[in-house]
């Protein structure tokens, strides 16, 4: 261990201390803030001096529940802060209701002292809200995907696990912050204290912007057939049109009765309806987390009328998209 620590003394370009301020908002995922605090604390450790410090701030200065129901004590509220400074909101479940508008404010203002800022897990949201994500690159969790492409269309949106786009970073939630941070760790102190850092993680994987952060087709559905696979990956791209079996088949060289029997042999269901469930679910996400009109989540899911949506929901989940909306805002306000 001496050892280590005497390597990661040798890697240090830079020895100014470095303050991270972590906005916690209500409901904001555990997982991705202790990723990202753990890493700086450990890279503390392991350097034997004070790297990095860091502040919990909350909106009004009062404890902060995260999802799984543990209050955090904070430090104080939003205040004022250098452009050494650097901020990182932690998002979670809820994100649209987590972003205030006191909170929005907040972040523009620091952002014109030139602070770099980031967004962990849903809060990229929160950043594109306050319109700090303007012309960038970004990610958010896959899930919160759909509904952030449709409200932010002026962000360039990938499905990368991180993404560092000049002074803006965003990441996609889990364990993804560990990533980010052990390139902030690198590019400040050197590869050698982030492999020291990562180490200590037990990660032994570590990410790039280059990677993403769902699983493959074929790793995702448990089913390794080439041709199943690009069809499926089709569908996942053409959600807003669909795309017809027999068009499905003929892009891939096979007949519409061959695609039939792959999806029933390998998924137990027809194309017809695999791709129905898609849409449906992408549906679901838009009702959940946006407040798009009913009509256009249907447009938006490849439906030509709020009748025939309707219907197909009603069938799949036993309920309808106005019954799911209002059925979704009442738990939120309990």
């Amino acid at each position: 261990m001496k050892e280590q620590r005497q390597v990661a003394r040798k890697a240090e370009p830079v020895t100014k201390t470095r303050q991270f301020i972590f906005a916690l908002l209500d409901n904001f995922t555990l997982l991705s803030f202790a990723a990202a605090l753990e890493s700086l604390r450990i890279a503390n450790r392991m350097a034997e001096e004070q790297l990095y410090t860091w502040r919990l701030v909350s909106e009004d200065g009062q404890p902060v529940r995260c999802s799984a129901g543990v209050v955090f004590q904070v430090d104080g509220e939003l205040g004022d802060y250098t452009r050494e400074d650097t901020i990182l909101v932690c998002g979670g479940i809820d994100i649209q209701d987590a972003s205030s508008k006191r909170l929005l404010n907040w972040l523009r203002r620091e952002a014109r002292k030139g602070l770099v800022m980031g967004g962990l897990c849903t809060a990229a949201f929160t950043l594109a809200k306050a319109g700090l994500l303007d012309s960038k690159r970004a990610t958010i969790h896959w899930e919160n995907a759909d509904s952030f492409a449709e409200e932010f269309e002026e962000v360039n949106l990938t499905k990368s696990v991180f993404v560092v786009d000049g002074n803006r970073m965003t990441t996609a939630g889990g364990t993804s912050s560990i990533d980010l941070m052990l390139k902030l760790i690198a590019d400040h102190q050197g590869e050698d204290l982030a492999n020291l850092v990562a180490d200590q993680l037990i990660y032994s994987s570590i990410r790039t912007d280059q990677d993403t952060q769902r699983l493959s087709v074929p790793t995702r559905i448990g089913v390794r057939h080439p041709k199943l696979s690009q069809v499926i990956q089709m569908m996942e791209t053409n959600i807003e049109d669909p795309i017809s079996p027999a068009t499905l088949a003929k892009d891939v060289g096979m007949s519409t009765r061959q695609l039939e029997r792959l999806f029933r042999r390998y998924l137990n269901r027809s194309p017809k309806r695999y791709y129905m469930e898609l849409r449906l679910q992408k549906a679901r996400n838009l009702l959940m987390q946006t407040d798009m009109s009913v009509i256009n989540v249907a447009l938006a899911c490849g439906f030509a009328s709020p009748s025939h949506f309707s219907k197909c929901y009603r069938a799949h989940y036993d309920t309808t998209p106005y019954r799911e909306r209002g059925t979704h805002a009442a738990r939120l306000s309990i």
